[in-house]
């Protein structure tokens, strides 16, 4: 079941990668996983990473109970809203990976907004 699951989400993100690379912004990617949360800023083109966060990270791992949560997403959000500001980049599309929009990719995404990523 897990394996069809998994090949209709990456068939939902192909769609969304393909409409965001017409608009030709930079590209907010994120990665669920069971235990960590990963967050990617592409290049229009798709690239060159030019910026990252995780909760693999030492700097947002110290400061949390788990790597598997709503507040972990939060941190992520923000690490990930500065890192795009250091780098120069306020507009984005958020490519949420065929992930449904809610949980731990809704609360990184409301985080990145208010750290002043525009999606």
């Amino acid at each position: 079941m897990s394996s069809i699951k998994n090949t209709a989400r990456l068939r939902r993100a192909k769609s969304t990668r393909s409409h965001i690379r017409k608009l030709g912004v930079e590209r907010l990617t994120v990665l669920r996983t069971g235990q960590h949360l990963y967050a990617q800023i592409f290049s229009a083109d798709g690239s060159k990473c030019l910026a990252s966060a995780s909760t693999t990270q030492a700097a947002i791992k110290g400061d949390l109970k788990s790597s598997k949560n709503l507040e972990a997403a939060s941190a992520v959000g923000k690490a990930i809203a500065a890192a795009a500001k250091a780098a120069g980049i306020e507009k984005v599309a958020f490519d949420r990976s065929g992930y449904r929009y809610h949980g731990r990719i809704k609360a990184l995404a409301d985080a990145a907004r208010e750290g002043g990523l525009q999606f």
